[in-house]
């Protein structure tokens, strides 16, 4: 059954041509203008690969420090004993312990954004991998969240860390902003992101890596982007 769209979408989406591939700083532009809705939307990065999530070695994963942050407050849970526990709550960590929220997860509470856990405690924790894993909190070494550090962690991610996977159809999804924030601070956070995600190209990964790229507000239509006017490593923004 097609998706039916109320008129603010369908307003919106008019002045965005479906077929056309918009300059990096034209997409920005406009999806800043078709953030229409009554709170502060967040900027979409879709980003299509040429992998098959499928193989092992095609999954593409990785952090970026967005250098102006996502925008969002970020709750996050630092699962460790003392006095680790202390030192993630005097750094930032919104909660921190080991015994009362491993119970309190099994009970199925979640509501937090990033879990963190020192390296001593993951066997202990690996029975929460069923609840966290689905939810994309589950700690892993490759993504900063398993380490003895969890100071700078818990800094890192309240600052704008973010973890990105690439899904099951071959698409990076990530939200690098909010749509009030300038222009020039969205291009070079999405400059972060794409160039993190071209870095983390898999060898085994034959023919045309990045096939297709768009941008959209939270509640707005997607804006394709022209890959050619996208920074390359190295490149300035």
């Amino acid at each position: 059954m097609a998706t039916k769209h109320g008129k603010r979408y369908r307003a919106i989406a008019a002045v965005v041509d479906p077929a056309k591939e918009y300059s990096l700083h034209e997409a920005v532009e406009l999806v800043k203008k078709t953030a229409t809705a009554k709170f502060d939307e967040s900027f979409d990065v879709a980003i299509r690969l040429g992998v098959d999530p499928r193989k092992a070695d095609q999954l593409v994963r990785g952090t970026v420090s967005l250098p102006h942050g996502t925008g969002k407050t970020v709750r996050v849970l630092v699962l460790a004993k003392p006095p680790k526990d202390q030192e993630a709550l005097d750094a930032g960590a919104d909660y921190a312990g080991l015994a009362e929220y491993v119970e309190k997860i099994q009970s199925g509470w979640t509501d937090v954004d990033v879990v963190i856990a020192t390296p001593d405690v993951m066997g202990e924790i690996g029975k929460l991998g069923r609840i966290l894993g689905p939810r994309g909190l589950m700690p892993n070494p490759k993504s900063g969240t398993v380490t003895f550090d969890v100071a700078k962690a818990v800094a890192d991610v309240k600052a704008g860390k973010i973890e990105y996977r690439v899904d099951k159809a071959g698409i990076v999804h990530a939200a690098v902003g909010k749509c009030s924030f300038p222009a020039d601070k969205l291009i070079e956070n999405i400059t972060a992101l794409y160039q993190s995600v071209l870095r983390a190209k898999p060898a085994t990964a034959k023919g045309k890596y990045v096939k297709s790229i768009a941008f959209s507000a939270t509640m707005g239509p997607s804006v394709r982007v022209s890959e050619a006017t996208m920074p390359q490593p190295g490149a300035a923004v």
